[in-house]
């Protein structure tokens, strides 16, 4: 049984995973460290994994008519095969939950470092260096970072926001792509995760009592993402994260 404190993190990841889904997108990879830090960190990724659907869903009812389907059409095939690899690293290394606690803490610090190196190759806040993401095999990268790393530890969203940016959609297509993206991924994921032991009943019960919060996260993100310095907040969540990674680490 959890204790009262870590039923309120857990509340509070799925909070911040709704806010994630339907407004300020760096805020997932807090909730990932957040329930990997309170959960064992298999169950955990289970539980967050029913929990991110429940976010998608109302992400995809709020943009989906603005998704760039030929953006999807090429990162699919390449983040499918991602999350079989990843799949095959969780079950060809049969990594129990310390390995999966430092698996975890190690793919956010790369990803952490990964939108930092993001922000400064920025010229202006929607205007990023285009680099080696604009090269012909950049979905692919980007689709096969993604599928891994979400399977792993549902932990691709930096990986996405860095590809997208570096299309430079508009923001509704940003939004629409990206939960479309992950709505189908996560789908794919499940039964790759209850095969693994991921998913549970006992992970399925947390993720139920958490959706009251993913539906308050998700409408609070339509209103808040119009009233906040996003920016700013997302720095915040990152320093938050990068702490979390390393106690999942020591």
């Amino acid at each position: 049984m959890l204790e009262w404190w870590q039923w309120a993190l857990i509340f509070s990841a799925a909070f911040l995973t709704g806010l994630s889904k339907t407004g300020i997108t760096g805020l997932g990879i807090l909730a990932v460290a957040i329930a990997a830090s309170v959960l064992p960190a298999r169950e955990s990724v289970g539980a967050m994994l029913l929990t991110l659907i429940c976010g998608d869903i109302f992400a995809v009812a709020f943009y989906r008519r603005s998704a760039d389907w030929s953006q999807l059409l090429r990162l699919f095939p390449w983040a499918a095969a991602g999350v079989v690899s990843g799949a095959l690293t969780l079950y060809v290394g049969k990594i129990d939950n310390d390995g999966a606690k430092r698996l975890i803490g190690v793919i956010l610090l790369v990803l952490i470092v990964g939108d930092f190196a993001r922000r400064r190759m920025q010229k202006g806040p929607e205007e990023p260096v285009p680099g080696v993401l604009k090269n012909k095999w950049a979905a692919g990268l980007a689709g096969m970072a993604a599928g891994f790393t979400t399977m792993v530890a549902n932990a691709a969203g930096p990986v996405m926001t860095l590809y997208l940016l570096a299309e430079k959609l508009p923001k509704l297509a940003f939004l629409g792509t990206t939960a479309w993206f992950f709505l189908v991924l996560n789908l794919f994921k499940v039964p790759f995760s209850i095969g693994l032991g991921m998913i549970t009943w006992e992970s399925a019960g947390i993720s139920l009592r958490m959706v009251p919060f993913i539906v308050l996260g998700a409408l609070t993100g339509r209103w808040v993402v119009r009233y906040i310095d996003e920016r700013r907040f997302v720095q915040i969540a990152l320093v938050l994260t990068l702490v979390a990674a390393v106690k999942l680490l020591f």
